[in-house]
């Protein structure tokens, strides 16, 4: 595929394999947009695509994939790019507005004494839920070095385990060399010191290829440059053993940097999973299977009980509860029927519907979802590694300044050649990088090994520096800032006494799976209640369901339809109104046409959602309750934990929230739901619980494993304390080397003395970076 294939309205894309940052990325689009004839240039990480226009008579795709190759990075043949389309803007998808919880009501199977399955519905006033779904993604962000000529990483092919590619046998050859060659120096020193050598030969010699191909592409002061220098500087000054250490450790770094890309890959593709790979069409009455990817606009679907929704759509058959939770989030399944829309990837809870198709599959919720993730991605440009930023000002002015003092003395003042190399060659030693190399990396394994032990994960430096700027954390509502399930908060008597109440709501709801009615019955054992079925149970759609217990007609439903079947007083319509205003699902319970009492229901905030806000303010930082619910639920809950809020959202709303929060402080976003996944991916930094969904936290930068709200001020703190660490690292090193500098070129220092300055400051930082370990993230003073 060569100049026929050069039409813009035709593009090309290749497979690149090993780009696994942003500034990977940009490296490409840089090096390929200077070739004559190229356009339209897109670069996908997370599905490591590069796809462009080539103008006729220009540059041929072979150039293209040998500028591309030349950069230390692999080409599947080229071939022409998929024609997707790409949505305006990330809608619903549906074409239809939607009122998140107002029309909430909720059906269930339920079952009779007989145990004969039948609907049950119920109207819950404007309770819906934000809940996760199943899945998840990481974000492939990285430290430094990425985007230099040079800088390339090696992906693990599916299927393949890291220690089998390349850079994972050089990581473990040369982790085996330093480990024996510390265990030889015990019983033969003179030994060790040649295993040292070759362990840093070995594990630096990928590395001064790709500093050199560097170079020679125009940009010699690079991060593996670095390495190199430091290396052959600590060989040539006899500390092999320090070189070969330092050069593992950046071995090491890079094979997790390709692991966690691969694994945000996977996560990709458990989204696309949540959308079945078969649907069944119906045509003139009957119907056959056919693979969902295929489906058009216009065919009707049959949605059997249980099964996933195969595309957009919109009913036109059937009324079912249908659960939405891994799109919307809201844990409630919602009651559907004629002309209300369906989401691919939701599920079908209850009766066969009927649905018309209304998006193509490429253009379905969970692929905007994914699209959302990867652009959300690509937009955000990794933080480069601070070693690397200055080491494209040290390195060069190092360099330059042993030059003048080997130069300018003897040329111009008369000096003796002898003493003045004799300075530059000090002054060199002094401007070693090793202590720099390895103050940052220490500093942040430290930090990443005590968050760990106190379940808090953050994935690498770059996130470290991210949770340390956090000026606005940007929550989600369930299953995040609440325990993720309703339950009873309170049983309000009227005509009976509550313990009644319950038992004749209990009695109706035996037997269903519904959320709603589990907290009921989970209420009814607190309680010590025995729970016996009605009889002749039913259920009336939309509205609630019914059933006898000891003769009596038990009707269990929104009060809006039971006041049909019930006169409420004005204490019953305001004891309704107090708990509504709550931001409670209420259920009325009507036994032989008498109002018995009120159930109110309502998924609550953890126990430490309170104390975490405070903490956070206490820090600096602003808390905002992002959820799918309606105004009035979020806005109850926000309240009581004295937080803002923002409601009735979808994933799309939530990355306009993100990016809205943004333009004011640097926002972290935690989340635990698949629904949540663009948002975390949007937010300078990402943050999963550790109960969400894979999704959730593949997607996330980080995760608070023990699930506790109170663990993201304690992440906070972390990162700021390494943040502190690093920067006093920094100016050790620094430090050092300006008061020896100094010193070497008036000629009060010698070799010696500089080697015993670069080796200090490498000690002191290391032991410096050493004092996180104890740090105690928990601690609020």
């Amino acid at each position: 595929m060569r100049e026929s294939d050069s039409d813009p309205a035709n593009p090309l894309s290749w497979q690149v394999t090993g780009m696994d940052c942003a500034s990977c990325a940009a490296k490409i689009r840089s090096a390929v947009e200077r070739l004559p004839g190229v356009s339209d240039v897109r670069l996908s990480v997370m599905s490591e695509t590069l796809s462009l226009s080539l103008a006729a008579g220009g540059t041929t795709a072979a150039e293209v994939e040998r500028r591309v190759a030349g950069l230390g990075y692999d080409l599947a043949p080229a071939k022409p790019a998929a024609a997707a389309p790409m949505p305006e803007s990330p809608s619903c998808g549906c074409g239809h507005d939607h009122d998140h919880g107002h029309e909430a009501g909720h059906r269930h199977a339920s079952q009779d004494g007989h145990g004969h399955a039948h609907d049950h519905s119920r109207e819950g006033h404007g309770q819906a839920h934000s809940h996760g779904g199943t899945g998840k993604k990481a974000d492939a962000k990285a430290d430094a070095g990425h985007g230099l000529p040079g800088h390339v990483h090696e992906t693990t092919p599916e299927g393949m385990s890291w220690y089998q590619t390349g850079k994972g046998r050089l990581v473990l050859l040369t982790g085996a060399l330093l480990a024996g060659a510390w265990l030889a120096s015990l019983a033969w020193p003179a030994g060790s010191y040649w295993l040292f050598v070759a362990a840093c030969l070995i594990g630096v010699a990928p590395v001064a290829r790709r500093a050199f191909a560097a170079a020679a592409a125009g940009v010699p002061f690079t991060i593996e440059m670095l390495m190199t220098i430091a290396a052959a500087g600590a060989l040539v000054i006899g500390a092999a053993e320090e070189a070969a250490l330092v050069v593992f450790l950046f071995a090491v770094g890079e094979v997790l940097e390709g692991v966690a890309a691969d694994r945000a890959r996977a996560s990709i593709r458990a989204l696309g999973d949540l959308v079945p790979k078969t649907a069944l069409v119906e045509e003139n009455g009957t119907t056959r299977q056919v693979d969902a990817a295929a489906l058009a606009i216009g065919q009707i679907v049959l949605i059997r009980p249980g099964d996933r929704v195969p595309a957009d759509g919109e009913i036109v058959s059937g009324i079912s509860g249908i659960d939405e939770s891994p799109v919307t989030g809201e844990s409630v399944p919602k009651t559907k029927g004629v002309g209300d829309p369906v989401f691919a990837g939701s599920v079908n809870r209850e009766a066969a519907l009927r649905a018309r198709v209304t998006r193509a599959a490429q253009d379905n919720t969970i692929a905007r979802i994914i699209r959302l993730v990867e652009e959300a991605q690509e937009a955000r440009a990794p933080t480069e590694r601070f070693i690397d930023r200055f080491s494209r000002v040290y390195m060069p002015a190092i360099v330059a300044l042993a030059i003048a003092v080997a130069l300018v003395p003897p040329l111009f003042f008369g000096g003796e050649w002898a003493v003045w190399i004799y300075r530059a060659l000090a002054l060199l030693l002094i401007g070693c990088p090793c202590a720099l190399v390895i103050s940052v990396p220490a500093a942040i394994a430290a930090s990443l090994s005590a968050g760990a032990r106190q379940g808090l994960l953050l994935k690498g430096g770059v996130v470290i520096e991210a949770a340390a700027k956090t000026g606005t954390v940007a929550f989600d509502k369930t299953g995040t800032l609440t325990e993720g399930t309703p339950r009873v908060t309170e049983v309000v008597a009227l005509g009976r006494s509550e313990r009644e109440v319950v038992e004749l709501a209990a009695a109706v709801e035996t037997g269903s799976s519904h959320p709603l009615a589990q907290a009921i019955l989970a209420r009814a054992e607190t309680d010590s209640i025995p729970v016996r079925p009605a009889s002749e149970a039913a259920a009336i759609a939309g509205q609630g369901v019914t059933g006898k217990l000891d003769g009596v007609a038990i009707f269990v439903g929104a009060p809006r339809h039971a006041m049909s079947r019930a006169a409420f007083d004005a204490t019953a319509k305001a004891a309704v109104e107090r708990l509504e205003t709550d931001g409670k699902t209420v259920a009325a319970v009507i036994a032989d046409g008498v109002l018995a009492g009120l159930i109110a229901l309502r998924d609550e905030p953890r126990a430490d959602a309170a104390a975490a806000v405070t903490e956070l303010k206490a820090l600096g930082v602003r808390s905002v309750m992002l959820t799918g619910d309606n105004a009035r639920t979020g806005a109850a809950i926000a309240g009581s934990l004295g937080m803002d809020h923002k409601a009735e959202l979808m994933p799309d709303d939530k990355v306009a929230a993100i990016r809205e929060l943004s333009a004011q402080a640097p926002v972290m976003m935690v989340g635990d739901g698949i629904n949540d996944a663009p948002a975390l991916a949007a937010a300078g930094i990402g943050v999963a619980m550790g109960s969400g969904t894979d999704v959730a936290l593949e997607t996330a930068d980080g995760a608070v494993l023990k699930s506790r709200v109170r663990d993201i001020a304690a992440m906070i703190r972390l990162a700021r304390a390494t943040m502190a660490n690093i920067r006093v690292n920094i100016a050790l090193a620094l430090g050092l080397k300006a008061v020896f500098l100094v010193t070497s070129v008036l000629g009060y220092t010698g070799l010696w003395v500089a080697i015993m300055a670069d080796t200090g400051a490498t000690v002191l930082v290391t032991a410096n970076a050493l004092r996180l370990l104890r740090f105690d993230a928990g601690k609020t003073s």
